[in-house]
């Protein structure tokens, strides 16, 4: 591509930056910018990094009171009480999910000792993203992944061939180091809460399995109205297991994304060296793609750690074991949806459903009793117990994205109503509470606002 090319540029920021990276050498300045054959877009990406900022999750967690970060523990999130319900309200229909698709919940240790991670390849793969302590002048590590410490659990038992599938779930915190500089809000963090299971079983049973998982996970993006697409990875040039296991992973996999006439692509030689893989990749509502949920075949942990079954011949066999996450990290994944949403979650998940503002002190007493009408029914409600004026009160519930607002004055206490104000249509009228609260309560059980 020529110069000539280039019809449409723009200048976007300009940054200091030491020469090589070194601190020691002189300051210059770095100026960044884009470049497109055609104006228009160029007009079309400056509108959607404009809408991105709008959206970014950093300046929405703090203006939504939802999360925080702090010099004394770089990339560890701080979750306020806002960002806690919202949390526990996305593991929730986790574990309605979870539990609808018979996966066995587990938890295990955060440190585990070093003969683990030698075991599990770990220690000399992966230990410059790891954290360590010493107990009892043994070494240990935290653990930046789950699945050694799940199958430690699947070892404490003999199996049989009877026993499967084995789905086991946990949702388990995690810990890896990652250079300060590459550290960006819940997007990239140095503890997170990984959504795992592994599924054991036989390989008969791995297609039936994969379908399962993959209903699983379209269940869960469509509850967000996200779309998706599949990638594909397969056997890269350097890995383990006989050519029959792999081409049998492989074709079971694209068979079963085919069935479900899931869009995908294919990476040659882009999978793991122990197993092919899927990753999903969803698209949020200004046509961004995130990675999150991924499946993964296993050949190599059922060797290391000699993990077997007893099967119809009486004999030991080696299990089949996938790895998946669907949301692959609760923090990130809530970062995505803060972006997607513009920090308005549906009625269902949103951390506060309704805010009621009472428009004098005269109105307190009503607007309390209202409070404990709404938390009897199972409404997450706030009171704004503030002297400030009305339109302040509104203007501040609109910052806080509350799905509805209840306003209470004198007609309000009068004929026992509140007057509904929606966050997206404004003014509602008056409305029996009763009805108000049945209304909450029909969509948010459906998931359908």
């Amino acid at each position: 591509m020529t110069t000539g090319q280039v019809k449409a540029f723009k200048l976007l920021s300009v940054a200091g930056a030491y020469w090589r990276g070194d601190e020691k050498n002189k300051m210059l300045q770095r100026i960044y910018g884009t470049a497109f054959e055609k104006q228009s877009q160029l007009d079309e990406y400056l509108k959607m990094r404009e809408e991105a900022e709008k959206r970014d999750h950093r300046k929405l967690g703090k203006e939504m009171d939802l999360f925080s970060f702090h010099e004394e523990g770089p990339g560890f999130p701080f979750f306020h009480p806002k960002g806690m319900l919202l949390r526990q309200n996305l593991l929730a229909f986790w574990n309605e999910l979870h539990d609808r698709y018979e996966y066995d919940q587990i938890s295990t240790p955060i440190i585990l000792n070093r003969q683990l991670w030698e075991q599990s390849g770990h220690w000399d793969h992966y230990r410059e993203n790891m954290y360590f302590t010493t107990i009892d002048d043994a070494p240990y590590a935290i653990k930046p992944m789950n699945c050694p410490g799940g199958i430690l659990v699947y070892k404490s038992n003999v199996h049989s061939y009877r026993d499967f599938p084995m789905r086991t779930a946990e949702l388990g915190l995690v810990h890896r180091h990652e250079l300060h500089g590459a550290l960006h809000g819940l997007f990239r963090v140095r503890s997170f809460t990984q959504d795992d299971a592994h599924i054991f079983m036989l390989p008969s049973q791995m297609k039936q399995e994969i379908t399962g998982v993959l209903d699983l996970f379209h269940e869960v993006y469509s509850a967000f109205g996200l779309e998706y697409h599949v990638e594909l990875s397969t056997r890269p040039e350097n890995s383990m297991g006989s050519d029959e296991i792999w081409e049998l992973a492989t074709k079971t996999l694209k068979e079963a994304i085919e069935e479900k006439g899931v869009p995908y692509q294919i990476n040659e030689g882009d999978g793991a060296f122990y197993g092919p893989k899927l990753d999903f990749h969803v698209k949020d509502s200004i046509g961004r793609t995130w990675q999150c949920g991924t499946i993964q075949l296993d050949m190599l942990m059922p060797e290391r750690f000699d993990m077997t079954y007893v099967g119809e011949d009486g004999q030991k066999h080696r299990p089949v074991m996938v790895h998946r996450a669907c949301f692959g990290s609760i923090e990130r994944f809530i970062g995505i949806l803060v972006e997607n949403y513009a920090g308005a979650f549906p009625v269902w998940l949103a951390p506060i459903q309704v805010k009621i503002l009472p428009i004098s002190e005269k109105h307190m007493a009503y607007a309390a009793e209202l409070r404990k009408k709404f938390k009897k029914a199972g409404i997450r409600v706030e009171l704004d117990e503030s002297n400030e004026k009305i339109g302040y009160k509104i203007r501040k519930a609109q910052i806080e994205k509350v799905p509805y607002m209840a306003v209470i004055g004198d007609k309000e206490v009068e004929t026992g109503t509140v007057s509904v104000r929606d966050r997206a249509k404004g003014d509602l009228g008056a409305q029996r509470t009763d009805e108000f609260i049945a209304h909450i309560k029909d969509i948010s059980d459906s998931r359908k606002g």
